[in-house]
């Protein structure tokens, strides 16, 4: 059996999306490098994905001279790094004979996508409104308020279209290694004979979906740092999903239940990939795999009837 598991960008980070320091990263890491562990204890092949949008943001404000596409690159092998080293540390301390291995994956999408007139995907920490105001005059910045509270840059995110990298993702896989790819939803590229890269975020979540669905995976696994989906999400009355079809959590989700830029990505992408034919979806806390997979914890998605 294969399974992707998605890992959030902001479950690796501190509160307001800060990265947090190199110690509190490794900490963080090693969480994730466990539930990957637990999967494979589990007999799940695994294929490991991962957010990057509070890293990117870190990178950018350092003012280094780089696009958009070349920060998703750089935090792939950073992020790529710390998760293969904890992954490797994991199977050693289990006595699992298993290795990780980083690959920077492209992902192809069309550059007459309508998200690129539209930026919504939010990367980098949250700011109050006076220092995005200045932010937004300074550097041209857009930004929106983030569910959490606060204002944060939004930019493109076009919808995935191929991974580039899929046959060698495969054949890695094959060959028995746990492959981590796709981090930040893939490095955008575009152009028929000569690719190119754009500056856009392509969403980690809807990537990992089509990545699990490219390599037949079984379960997809989406970990953040909340421990399932709610309906009426902060409100008295809110309400964590167990066990629901993907036809219910579609009719959620198109009256709007789940906000763009942050719990909505998730809840379409364990749609497309149990619609598709994946046998199940998961979503929940990262650190909590175990628990998400006997029913403990987590929101399931399964099949409905039609």
């Amino acid at each position: 059996m294969r399974m992707v598991i998605a890992l959030g960008g902001n479950a690796f980070s501190s509160s307001g999306a800060k990265i947090g320091s190199p110690s509190e990263q490794w900490e963080r890491v090693r969480e994730a490098a466990g539930d990957v562990m637990d999967a494979v204890e589990a007999g799940y092949d695994v294929l490991v994905t991962h957010g990057n949008g509070p890293q990117v943001g870190a990178l950018a404000e350092c003012g280094l001279p780089l696009s958009l596409d070349m920060y998703g690159a750089a935090t792939q092998g950073w992020l790529g790094y710390l998760l293969a080293m904890a992954i490797d540390n994991e199977a050693v301390a289990r006595r699992v004979p298993k290795k990780a291995i980083a690959v920077v994956t492209r992902v192809y999408v069309n550059e007459e996508d309508p998200a690129f007139n539209d930026p919504t995907k939010f990367i980098g920490p949250i700011y109050g409104e006076d220092e995005a105001r200045r932010l937004s005059q300074s550097s041209g910045w857009r930004f929106k308020p983030d569910p959490r509270g606060g204002m944060r840059r939004v930019v493109p995110s076009p919808l995935p279209a191929s991974i580039v990298e899929a046959k060698p993702i495969i054949q890695l896989m094959e060959e028995g290694y746990i492959v981590i790819s796709t981090g930040g939803g893939g490095v955008p590229v575009t152009g028929s004979s000569q690719l190119r890269g754009v500056e856009a975020v392509i969403d980690k979540d809807l990537a990992s979906q089509l990545l699990a669905s490219m390599v037949d995976a079984d379960s997809l696994v989406i970990l953040t740092d909340v421990d399932g989906v709610y309906v009426g999400f902060g409100k008295p009355d809110q309400r964590r999903l167990g066990e629901v079809d993907h036809l219910t959590l579609k009719s959620l989700y198109e009256r709007g239940e789940f906000p763009p830029g942050s719990m909505g990505p998730k809840v379409l992408a364990a749609i497309r990939f149990v619609e598709g034919g994946g046998r199940v979806a998961y979503i929940g806390r990262l650190g909590e795999l175990r628990a998400i997979l006997e029913g403990r914890s987590g929101t399931k998605v399964i099949r409905g009837d039609r």
